[in-house]
């Protein structure tokens, strides 16, 4: 076979994997990267095919020549899953990042201090503060307020973005999307003690950001959502399976366009936690849906437990 069928046997086979735009397969084969061997060029364009971006499609080729060179045999029907085919550093616990649970359960994202204290009160188990605001006295404010509420209680706090307040107030720990993990001191963050999660959308961002070994990897947008412009499509339950099955071992949080409905769905893809944003904080009764929320996640738990 050629290269062109063996990569639409893989878009054929992987087909729950498909997501984003797609280009028709006789533009893409020029977009192949010079020099590919058969298995690389076949794996690239699969994957394309399958609406992966460039630079995710390039690390499933990696990847995929990597196995079949393992292997000895190049199979379209397995997907390369192997943390030794994507080059994944064995954990260091000299340079790693300080753990958190691998399950962190109901996981809040919150706009403000208030909505922590809010959270604190009915149980959640883990939190993010996500306050936007160019003042830098009332990002302190918030910030402080935000560790005080959680002081005394089971609830984890991780502040988004603002680490350096983060780092002064004595918080749980920090999350960072892909661009502000560039320009943070991550030495700093991680010798002050603080927890570390990261943002990652796709293969290329996820294998970027577990190189830095943090706490948690943050996985999504799983689903469409209308609160942050995302320069990825949704990625869907098909490639979350498949990046929780690389990662596993670690803890992984899938966020993005969940609701109550598509819980059980997402936990069953192996992620240990998953966030919610408007699900929570524009709910009719707030108490309610935490309650049912959280729910959901302890009779996933006894069925994964079962098992």
């Amino acid at each position: 076979m050629d290269t062109q069928t063996f990569a639409a046997d893989i878009a054929r086979l992987h087909c729950a994997l498909l997501a984003g735009e797609t280009s028709a397969e006789a533009s893409l084969v020029h977009d192949i990267p010079l020099g590919s061997t058969q298995v690389f060029a076949a794996a690239w364009l699969g994957a394309r095919l399958l609406g992966f971006v460039p630079h995710d499609a390039q690390c499933i080729a990696s990847a995929w020549q990597s196995q079949t060179a393992r292997l000895g045999v190049f199979s379209v029907a397995d997907w390369p899953c192997d943390p030794q085919d994507f080059a994944l550093p064995a954990p260091d616990a000299s340079t790693a990042f300080a753990p958190c649970p691998r399950s962190l359960g109901l996981y809040a994202v919150l706009p403000d201090a208030d909505w922590v204290a809010r959270m604190v009160d009915l149980e959640v188990p883990t939190v993010q503060l996500r306050f936007k605001s160019a003042d830098m006295n009332a990002i302190e404010q918030q910030v402080k307020a935000a560790v005080k509420a959680v002081e005394g209680s089971n609830t984890l706090l991780f502040i988004n973005d603002h680490w350096r307040h983060a780092i002064d107030a004595g918080a749980y720990g920090v999350h960072l999307g892909q661009e502000d993990m560039v320009d943070a001191p991550l030495e700093a963050i991680r010798t002050a003690g603080l927890r570390l999660g990261l943002s990652s959308h796709g293969y290329a961002e996820m294998l970027k950001a577990n190189a830095v070994q943090p706490s948690y990897l943050a996985l999504g947008a799983v689903f469409p959502t209308t609160l942050k412009r995302m320069a990825t499509a949704p990625q869907g339950l098909g490639r979350l399976r498949m990046y929780a099955r690389l990662l596993q071992g670690r803890s992984l949080v899938a966020i993005g366009g969940i609701d109550m409905a598509q819980l059980p769905a997402v936990m069953q893809t192996g992620v240990g936690s998953a966030a919610f944003v408007r699900a929570i904080t524009a709910a009719e009764d707030v108490a309610q849906a935490v309650a049912q929320l959280r729910d959901r996640f302890s009779c996933q738990i006894r069925t994964e437990s079962a098992q």
